[in-house]
């Protein structure tokens, strides 16, 4: 089991978009694997690469109740996003003690290689929905944060650098 650090914002690498994974390689496993430990113990419902400093298009979540459904992604991408929103209150461990409510699409269907390396196209609704957008929008360098007004944003991140400099 290992727990990886998160890296904390304003990193730079919280900005910039993952490269593609060409193939499934062990060493892809063995981040996926670190990535579900350091996921689970947040405790979380979702990770993207980037988050632990790791520059791969790689995601992974498990929003089951018993936590023992994990979907693991390389290169995931939307192919088609509901009209209907839902809400929901996100927040990530790069901004820690700070959360957001955000729209999203209810429900996205996604393409992305599997644990297998096949390519896999799977819907999502609800929580899963909303999960998986946040990992993909990690992958192309955007945070929960970029959703909100300019206002809203400056206040989550001020609130963010104070919870910062207190535990510092």
């Amino acid at each position: 089991m290992t727990i990886r650090r998160f890296i904390p914002y304003p990193d730079k690498r919280l900005r910039a978009t993952c490269a593609p994974v060409c193939e499934i390689t062990e060493d892809v496993k063995t981040l996926w694997r670190d990535m579900l430990d350091s996921m689970y113990a947040m405790p979380g419902v979702g990770l993207g690469a980037p988050q632990i400093g790791e520059m791969q298009a790689l995601a992974v979540m498990d929003c089951s109740d018993g936590h023992d459904r994990p979907v693991l992604m390389a290169n995931p991408e939307i192919l088609h996003a509901s009209v209907k929103l839902r809400e929901h209150e996100e927040g990530s461990p790069n901004l820690p003690g700070v959360w957001a409510r955000i729209e999203r699409p209810r429900a996205v269907t996604v393409r992305y290689l599997d644990e297998t390396g096949a390519e896999t196209e799977k819907d999502f609704v609800g929580l899963w929905a909303t999960s998986v957008q946040h990992q993909i929008d990690h992958l192309n360098g955007k945070m929960y944060s970029d959703h909100l007004s300019p206002m809203k944003r400056k206040m989550l991140l001020a609130k963010a650098a104070k919870q910062a400099k207190r535990k510092g």
